[in-house]
This record gives C-alpha cells, sequence and structure tokens, in this order.
C-alpha cells in the first residue's frame, strides 16, 4: 500500500499507539538549514542573491552559519566586513566575477569564520566551501556553456550548503588520501560517446547539457521519469558518495543489506536486468523504479529524496510555514513503520514526515493550478519510510561522531589529480555508478558539444555578471 497527500493508506486505528504531534522542524535536533533571508535595509533576499535590488547593499553567504549577509567594504579593495557586526574580514570567493556567479564568501584571515579578529589580511583561500569541490569546469570558450555552468554551480550550493547545514563531512579530495569530493561538469566531443553522469569513488561527473531544459526534458520523457532536474542528478551522485563514506562500515554495513539488499551482487549485471525488464512491482517497495534495480541504486534514490524532503521542509519552516496547522491530514505512519521503533527521534522524525505530507498536499495542487507538473511527483510506498529512516539515523550518527578519519583511495585510471599529473580538460572516464541515461542512446554528433574544461575550481576565461535577482 501507498501514501500520497491524496492515496495514502487508513490512519491507524484508535487502539494502535500514535505517535505524539510533533512540531514542524528538522526531524531531530539537527541544524536547521536556513532558507529565508533579509538585508539590513529589512527587504527580503534569496539565497542566490549577491545584491539587494532594493538597497543596492552587497550581499553574501557564510556556509558556516548559514546565512546570507549584506556586506561592508573593508579597509582594502576587496574585503568585506559583516554588516552583523561580527569580527574579521572576508572575500568573495573567487568564481564570483566568472560565470558561475558563486556568492559565496571565503575568510580572509586564518581563524575568521570563528570570529578571531587578525589586523593582518592574509588570504588562505580563493575558493569557497562549494567552488573548491570542483576539478573540471566548462570550457566557456564554447557558446552557452558560461550559462550552463551558473545553472550547475547554483544547484551545487544549495546541495553543499544542505550537507554543511546536516552536519556531514563536506571536503575535497587531495594529495590521493582524503576520501574526499570532486565534481567534473563536462560535455561529450564531436562523434564520440555522450558522457554519463555518475560517481566513481568521491568523483562526481555530470554531463552539462542537463543544464539545458530542453535537452532534460527529452531526457525525462525517453527515460520515462516523472522529475529530472540538476539538484535531483547531484542529490542522488552524492549519496553514492556517502555510502562510501557512511555506509560502508562494520558499524552500518549488515543493517544496510538487511534493509536494502545485498550491494554485492553483480552491479553491471543488474542494470542490464533492469533496462531490459524494469520490476513490474516496484511501486510497492522502492521511491522510483530506478531504485529497484540494484541496492547501491535503491540507496541512492532514498538518499535524494530525504535531501529534497528535509530541504522543502527547512525552507517552508524557514518562512513560517507549518502546513500542519492549516491541512488536515491523518497520520498514516507510527513508529511501527520505521527502520528502528525504539529510537527516541522517532516522534519527531514522525512528525516531520507527516509535515512533509501536509506540505505536498497543497503544493501539488498549487502545481496543478499554475498548469504545471506536480510538485512532488512521487508515491512514496510504506516499505520506503523505514529506508528514510535508516538514512536519517545514519546522518544523525555521522553527525554526532568526531570527524571521520581519511581512507585511502586507489586513482582511478583519468583521475590526474589524484595521481599527481595535471588535469587535461575534458571529459572524465564513465564513472562507476552510472544514472539512467546509460540507457538512453549516445546523442547525435550535431547535438554533441565539443568537450571542454578548465582544470582546478575556476574557470579559463570570465563571464556574465555574478549579480543574481531573485
Amino acid at each position: 500500500m501507498t501514501a500520497t497527500p491524496e492515496s495514502a493508506p487508513p490512519a491507524a486505528p484508535a487502539s494502535a499507539a500514535a505517535p505524539p504531534q510533533a512540531p514542524a522542524v528538522a526531524p531531530d535536533d539537527a541544524p536547521h538549514v536556513q532558507r529565508a533571508y533579509r538585508c539590513r535595509c529589512g527587504n527580503r533576499v534569496f539565497f542566490r542573491n549577491s545584491l539587494c535590488l532594493a538597497c543596492s547593499a552587497q550581499l553574501g553567504y557564510v556556509a558556516a552559519r548559514q546565512q546570507l549577509v549584506s556586506l561592508q567594504p573593508g579597509p582594502q579593495e576587496g574585503l568585506w566586513t559583516l554588516d552583523d557586526g561580527s569580527p574579521g574580514l572576508w572575500r568573495r570567493c573567487a568564481n564570483h566575477a566568472l560565470a558561475a556567479g558563486c556568492n559565496w564568501l571565503v575568510p580572509a584571515t586564518p581563524g575568521n569564520q570563528a570570529g578571531a579578529p587578525d589586523a593582518e589580511a592574509v588570504p588562505i583561500q580563493t575558493l569557497c566551501e562549494a567552488c573548491r569541490l570542483n576539478r573540471t569546469v566548462p570550457n566557456l570558450d564554447n557558446e552557452g556553456n558560461g550559462e550552463r555552468w551558473q545553472k550547475i554551480e547554483l544547484a551545487k550550493r544549495r546541495l553543499v550548503s544542505s550537507l554543511i547545514g546536516l552536519g556531514l563531512p563536506v571536503e575535497r579530495r587531495v594529495d590521493g588520501v582524503s576520501q574526499g569530493l570532486l565534481f567534473d561538469f563536462v560535455e561529450s566531443e564531436p562523434q564520440g560517446p555522450a558522457v554519463l553522469t555518475g560517481h566513481d569513488s568521491g568523483l562526481i561527473t555530470l554531463n552539462i547539457l542537463e543544464a539545458d531544459d530542453d535537452y532534460r526534458e527529452k531526457m525525462r520523457v525517453q527515460l520515462g521519469e516523472p522529475y529530472r532536474t540538476l539538484l535531483g542528478h547531484l542529490r542522488h551522485e552524492v549519496g553514492h558518495y556517502y555510502w562510501d563514506r557512511l555506509v560502508d562500515d562494520p558499524q552500518w554495513i549488515e543493517r544496510f543489506r538487511t534493509l536494502f539488499g545485498d550491494e554485492r551482487q553483480d552491479y553491471g549485471e543488474a542494470l542490464k536486468r533492469h533496462y531490459a525488464s524494469p520490476r513490474q512491482d516496484w511501486a510497492q517497495s522502492f521511491v522510483t523504479v530506478y531504485a529497484s534495480s540494484h541496492p547501491w541504486e535503491d540507496w541512492a534514490e532514498t538518499w535524494a529524496h530525504y535531501l529534497h524532503m528535509v530541504d522543502v521542509v527547512h525552507t517552508a519552516n524557514s518562512f513560517g510555514l507549518q502546513a500542519r496547522e492549516y491541512v488536515s491530514e491523518p497520520d498514516v505512519f507510527t513508529r511501527e513503520d520505521l527502520y528502528d521503533a525504539d529510537d527516541p527521534s522517532g516522534p519527531l522524525f514522525l512528525g516531520w514526515l507527516h509535515e512533509w505530507f501536509a506540505l505536498t498536499a497543497v503544493l501539488n495542487e498549487m502545481s496543478r493550478s499554475m498548469g504545471e507538473h506536480d510538485f512532488h511527483p512521487f508515491v512514496l510506498p510504506r516499505a520506503a519510510v523505514p529506508k528514510l529512516h535508516f538514512v536519517h539515523m545514519l546522518v544523525a550518527a555521522a553527525r554526532a561522531a568526531a570527524p571521520l578519519p581519511p581512507k585511502p583511495f586507489k586513482a582511478e585510471a583519468g583521475d590526474a589529480e589524484a595521481a599527481g599529473q595535471p588535469q587535461e580538460p575534458g571529459g572524465a572516464p564513465a564513472p562507476a555508478d552510472q544514472s539512467l541515461e546509460e540507457a538512453a542512446p549516445a546523442l547525435p554528433p550535431d547535438q554533441a558539444a565539443q568537450t571542454g574544461g578548465a582544470s582546478a575550481g575556476t574557470a579559463s576565461a570570465t563571464g556574465s555578471p555574478a549579480t543574481l535577482p531573485n
């Protein structure tokens, strides 16, 4: 039996132990991911803004504080202070002036993020927490790549801000020893194979054509997907990274296998079976049909949905919206539906889950009022609830634990930076965990842009202005 705002299992009978009503907050005491901001003039400003359109104040995002703040000029050109009076000097991310239009700030002096004043401005980094994760960015000499890169980076910044807000480890993979993240944003070469979006040992590859609405919609229809976005891609692929980082551990791996299945089954063969004949009963146990292909994909799809749900509820709460105060929806899940019925945060998790259902009931209908696709075009089966709860428990454990020690990794073929070689512009090797795009035919030559990119985090040429009004 499945659960959506329109089609939900019946509420628990009166004799069942109903979970207590919980406030519409994060599923436990997780740091709240703030999404509502105001300029010093009182005007509402938004996550992507670098300029207040009401008073022309400069704006910047401080990732460690999850705040978009207005700025005052510092003692030197290019240095800024925060309008709230916090000590310390800040610089804009080096990608601010490039096509990426990054509006994040980096500390200009050692200890600045902790608020320690320092009379001498000594730059300790040029790229923000999100941009420093880039290994390859699009070649801006190619038409349209500036706009593509801007869209991709906006999605990645939202992803990274959520990961930081949830207390998850977010670090760049460097020196061949740290199990961190890297991103390759690349395109296919003429007459060459299509770049496949996917993940391999912390390296996330994204076909930059996914930033084109027409291409992405074509792929969505071709693959029969109800939802396909840049942010969805990134949330899915980073789920593979966190499986390697968090799940592949003696404390969690057997629990994972009991719930999701044995990931040691042949991945390639599982995908072949899926593409040849998808499971007809997938809707009874999985959040998407692709989740039914292999336990790794079930995890990644569930992880992506968890991030979708957390960010939507956090955004609504940031604006003071708590749908369950206004929308009467029965509480369709109880502790018995959780992965661990004895989890102390279970009631809060259930309250958050039911808040999600109340929100999507309204948001789906509002989307239909505009003639758009449903805001959340999925049906959540009861069997997915313990999986979501498992993800939640793992995130909470990672947040509460001491910093995880880095795990050494083996440099993969084509991972030039990991091997200590300069990164050549161009496409990365096909990642191990490929997306549904693998089922799609390669693009014809006239639809495939030239491969190109700039190594490291910044682009090789300047692009459009960084100011992004809402």
